[in-house]
Order: C-alpha cells, then structure tokens, then sequence
C-alpha cells in the first residue's frame, strides 16, 4: 500500500495542478478546449479546468494600455503635409472578441485601432487649416477621433479611453522655409521698430535741446536783468552816499586806485610828482 500511494501521490497532485489556474484581478482568462473557446467570463481567483491537452488557458492584461505608434504624414486643406505624432490609451472590453480579432496579439491591436485613427485624422486635417489644426482644433480634433475609435473598436473587443496627439510638425524642408520667412519677417519687424526708435529719440533730443537752449536763454535775460537793476540801486545808493560828502569819496576812490595799482611789488607807475593821484599821499591828514 505504501508502494502504491508513493506511485500515485504524486500522479494526482501533478493532476490537481494542472486541473486549477489563478486569475489576477489585473487580468482577463480564456479557457479553450481543444482550441475552442468555452469560457472566458473569469472571476480573480483560483478556477478550475481539466488538464492539459483538454484545456488551455490564456491570459491577458486587464489594465488600460498605450499604443504609440510612429508618426505619420497628413495633408491640410491648403495641401501642407504635415507630420503628426499621436498614441491611444485602450483597455479590453470583451476577451473573447478581442481574441477573434486580434489573436490575442497586443500589436494586432494596435495595427487595427491605428488603421481607424489614420484614417480620421486624414479626414479631420483635410478639412482644416495649418493655422486650425496647430493653434485651434487639436482638441476638437481628439475628442472627434476618441469617439470614432471607440465606436469602431466595439467590435474589436476593444474600449478606447482616449487618443491624443503629441505633437505636430513640419516636414523638415518645409520647417527650414517656415523659419526662414518667419526669420526674415521679424528681422523686418526688428529694422522697422530699431527706425522708430531712433526717429523717436532724435526728435525727443531736439526738443530737449531746444527747451534747454530757450530756458538758458530765459535765465541770463533775468539774470542780466537782475544784475542791471541791482546795478542801477547800487549805483544810486553810491551816489546818494558819496554826494553827502564828496570829499570823503574821492579819498575812499583813491584808496581803491592805490591798492589795485600796487597789487603787486613788481608794479610801477610814471607820473609827475604834482600830479593829483599823489594827493593823499603828500598831504595824508588832508580832510
């Protein structure tokens, strides 16, 4: 007996085994006999089926997924090509549709939503501008192609979540054109605003100059003004002054003569000894 269940113990846990599968909660199961499918509608957690070859069973990602395909080249309504990036987030709905379709190849898939997609955003972009698709209806654009893949791939199986586009360019001879013109278009820009500015600047400095010319102008005619009119009081007030003692005046002129005369001790003057510029000095207590 103990022979017999060495033998057979290890012959029907070696059958259990194979008789259970596991399924995760992050994916989906089909059970297959003999290359049929038979089930496909799998709870996570351990399930059972007859060994192989009776059974097989598959598996398959449950999560959402992301095909980015290469770009592709797409004419505008002006005939512009232009080079789009794009990818698809997507998840399966029906396994077993999804399996009939795509033999449970991820990159089928991908062939078959991008064929869809391809086919759309021709349409979309030949119905609009570069200055459309570029600047205003990317988004509309997206949500257009979300919609038509997620009807077109029901019958894939397949729930589309979302399509977007990466980015759009120029195909590069066109791009060199582009920036070129766009170069040449802001360096016009660039000369046309540098002229207004010197324009503007000259005429600032005239108009500062002359303001400057008119107020230095304005200032010495008040100052010569001034100056005139104190002049004139100064002079009254001398006259005023010396015409009470005229005398005293012109000692108080022969003392200024005296000392600008004899500023220096290098200074010499010539004159007759009675000549009056020596008044003072003959006679020094003359009142």
């Amino acid at each position: 007996m103990a022979n017999v269940l060495k033998i057979f113990l290890p012959i029907f846990f070696l059958i259990l085994w194979m008789s259970v599968f596991f399924v995760d909660e992050r994916q989906k199961a089909i059970l297959f006999k003999f290359g049929e499918i038979i089930g496909s509608d799998y709870d996570p957690g351990l399930q059972w089926k007859l060994p192989y070859p009776f059974n097989e069973v598959k598996k398959f990602d449950d999560r959402i997924l992301t095909i980015d395909a290469r770009p592709s080249s797409f004419s505008t309504i002006e005939q512009k090509y232009l080079i789009v990036d794009s990818y698809v987030k997507w998840r399966i709905s029906n396994v077993e549709e999804y399996y009939k379709a795509t033999n449970g190849i991820e990159a089928n898939a991908g062939d078959l939503l991008y064929e869809v997609i391809n086919k759309g955003l021709r349409d979309e972009f030949g119905k609009r501008t570069i200055q459309e698709v570029v600047a205003g209806d990317r988004t509309d654009i997206m949500k257009l192609m979300t919609e038509e893949a997620a009807k077109k791939a029901e019958t894939l199986g397949i729930e589309v979540v979302d399509v977007r586009i990466k980015k759009i360019e120029l195909p590069p001879e066109v791009s060199n054109s582009v920036y070129n013109r766009m170069r040449t278009g802001r360096e016009l820009v660039a000369r046309d605003l540098r002229s207004k500015g010197s324009e503007a600047s000259e005429r600032i400095r005239a108009d500062a100059d002359r303001q400057s010319s008119v107020t230095l102008a304005e200032a010495y005619r008040d100052s010569e003004i001034t100056r005139g009119s104190g002049d004139a009081k100064a002079t009254d007030i001398y006259a005023k002054s010396f015409g009470k003692n005229p005398e005293f005046y012109k000692f108080y002129r022969s003392l200024n003569a005296y000392k600008g005369n004899f500023s220096n001790s290098s200074d010499v003057i010539l004159l007759e000894p009675d000549s009056e510029y020596f008044k003072y000095f003959k006679n020094p207590s003359k009142k």
